[in-house]
């Protein structure tokens, strides 16, 4: 059955994975999901716990995308950092907006522990600083969180504190952010949609949707099946496609690649002795974290393609043995890539569309903890309360210049002179 996955050491080492039917014949529901992401199962699970008849059509697997590939990091707040938060919507939003990204980070750990989900959940998050320009302006950061937003588990590592818990000569400092977290992303997906089940939502796989109409009620087709539904959710993100064209224009697609080394034994401790998940500060963001069968799981590298290198484990291994020279003789045994989506803003795109789609993708990378609060806050609005869903509802949301058609050359465009940026 994992076989219809992309080849991982997630999926390796997945805990519940079942087949599920696809969908055949004509259904009604009281809202229909399309996605079986991290978006789609949270709204499942908390719809039908409010009493919904819920239908989820995935395409292909659960957690078979983003939701089942990612680096598993549960950062605290937003994509974009506090302060630029203060500057682009004043401090009064500004400390909504990051609330619920610290809400998000919650919710998390709240639903492992409530569904006993297996997903090797443990504690921190070290950023560290790839230059020393970079140590004054998080320290700038933690200031506006620690005085103005209220947050006191995050605090500034000095070179010498930071060296004491990462074993890499390439940072100049860092923070640790003890409310942050870190998990196995595709068990945490299977976990919320087994969940959703018990709660009484239905899931089917190999269910793509080919098409939907305006309708109130509206109807989605699969190939093989029909769905008739009051409200519809649209988890897809980076998969969303053409199935809706008022929304594909305000996402970009865009590649990661993420690598497992071999089981590092003793060495393992050493190299992140507090057992925190890191990321740096560059703007194409190296990422990395132990496993709990104590391998390295890293994401880096920056592609500019539309298609996944030829060799993923030589394509990222640069960017591991430049962190950490000491495992130049390591040996990579799983190598995967997948898609994301990115808005132009860096903040999640959520909202909903006449006369009864809901939807949320755009995670930029924030995608375990957002998506997971985006599908809570869809089934509050749904339900009638939508003070926190208009929250981020509220935030402008931009087309890519071009459109869908001419948005990636753009992109690519400003990714390089980042990428460059980051080089100097």
């Amino acid at each position: 059955m994992s076989s219809d996955y992309p080849a991982s050491y997630y999926v390796a080492t997945a805990r519940g994975v079942r087949a599920r039917p696809p969908l055949t014949g004509a259904i009604n529901a009281d809202v229909c999901v399309v996605g079986g992401g991290y978006t789609g199962v949270a709204a499942a699970l908390h719809l039908a716990q409010r009493g919904y008849d819920v239908v989820v059509l995935e395409a292909r697997r659960v957690g078979w995308g983003a939701s089942g590939r990612n680096g598993g990091h549960v950062g605290v707040g937003q994509r974009r950092g506090a302060t630029e938060l203060v500057g682009m919507f004043g401090p009064a939003r500004a400390r909504e907006l990051w609330g619920l990204g610290r809400d998000a980070a919650g919710l998390v750990k709240d639903l492992v522990r409530e569904h006993g989900i297996d997903c090797d959940l443990s504690p921190g998050q070290m950023v560290a600083a790839a230059k020393p320009s970079h140590m004054q302006e998080m320290a700038a950061e933690i200031a506006v969180l620690n005085e103005q937003f209220g947050y006191a588990e995050i605090g500034m590592l000095s070179r010498t504190e930071l060296e004491a818990q990462l074993a890499s000569p390439v940072f100049h400092g860092g923070c640790l952010d003890q409310g942050a977290s870190h998990l196995h992303p595709l068990n945490y997906c299977l976990g919320l949609a087994g969940a959703a089940e018990r709660a009484g939502a239905r899931i089917f796989e190999h269910s793509e949707v080919v098409a939907m109409d305006g309708a109130d009620p509206a109807t989605l087709r699969t190939a093989t099946g029909t769905v008739t539904a009051r409200f519809v959710v649209l988890g897809c993100n980076g998969y969303l496609g053409a199935l809706e064209p008022r929304l594909a224009g305000k996402i970009m697609p865009i590649n990661n690649f993420v690598v497992a080394t071999e089981p590092l034994g003793g060495v393992a401790a050493g190299l992140i002795r507090n057992g925190a998940c890191v990321h740096d500060t560059r703007f194409v963001v190296n990422y990395f974290r132990l496993s709990a069968d104590k391998r390295l799981i890293f994401g880096g590298g920056e592609n500019y393609s539309r298609r996944f290198p030829s060799d993923i484990a030589a394509f990222v291994r640069p960017y591991l043995v430049r962190i950490f020279p000491q495992l130049a003789s390591a040996a990579i045994e799983y190598a995967w890539g997948g898609t994301l989506a990115i808005t132009l803003n860096r903040l999640p795109c959520v909202g909903r569309l006449p006369p009864n789609v809901f939807y949320a993708q755009g995670y930029s990378g924030h995608g375990v903890p957002m998506a997971t609060l985006a599908g809570q806050l869809i089934a509050e609005a749904l339900a009638g309360t939508a003070e926190r869903f208009d929250v981020l509802a509220s935030i402008p949301q931009a087309k890519f210049p071009g459109g869908t058609l001419l948005r990636y050359p753009g992109l690519v465009l400003g990714m390089l002179y980042y990428a460059l940026r980051d080089r100097l």
